[in-house]
């Protein structure tokens, strides 16, 4: 059986870390994804899900330290479902991405203060996302080297 989730988006707020009783970072976002879908009677007003993202450890950590309201990013992981019990004793149930990856997805130069709304945030890595917390390197920034304006995307 398979379960692999792979979206793009943006951020819809900044994402907060937070600890679990046992100290274990974790941070929660939500994308918001264009369907590519236009309503019949607006065909301008594009429509979009709202697909809530759960990271946990290191991916956790890095998520909430570079990525900020406004970022398109992509992630790569797998659906998770949750239920519950609300306060009125409804059973509820909450869909939710498990990221496994977390990709920057626009060009460096268009990161940068000004598309923070003039927040003050440390520089961005030079490293890719990719593999936060797995131990995996594909070395693609030693062959792309600092120029981003070189690259044909």
């Amino acid at each position: 059986m398979v379960n692999k989730a792979i979206l793009m988006g943006r951020l819809t707020r900044d994402p907060e870390l937070r600890h679990t009783q046992n100290n274990t970072p974790v941070t929660s976002f939500t994308l918001a994804v264009d369907r590519g879908v236009r309503k019949s009677d607006n065909p301008n007003v594009p429509t979009a899900d709202f697909i809530d993202i759960v990271a946990w450890n290191h991916t956790a950590e890095f998520v909430s330290k570079w990525f900020f309201k406004g970022l398109l990013v992509a992630v790569v992981g797998r659906i998770q479902t949750r239920k519950w019990t609300d306060n009125e004793g409804r059973t509820r149930v909450a869909f939710e991405v498990v990221a496994d990856e977390v990709h920057f997805a626009e060009p460096k130069r268009d990161r940068d203060s000004s598309s923070r709304g003039g927040f003050d945030r440390p520089p961005l890595p030079d490293e890719p996302a990719r593999g936060i917390g797995s131990g995996f390197n594909t070395g693609f920034s030693d062959l792309t080297g600092d120029d981003d304006d070189e690259l044909p995307f």
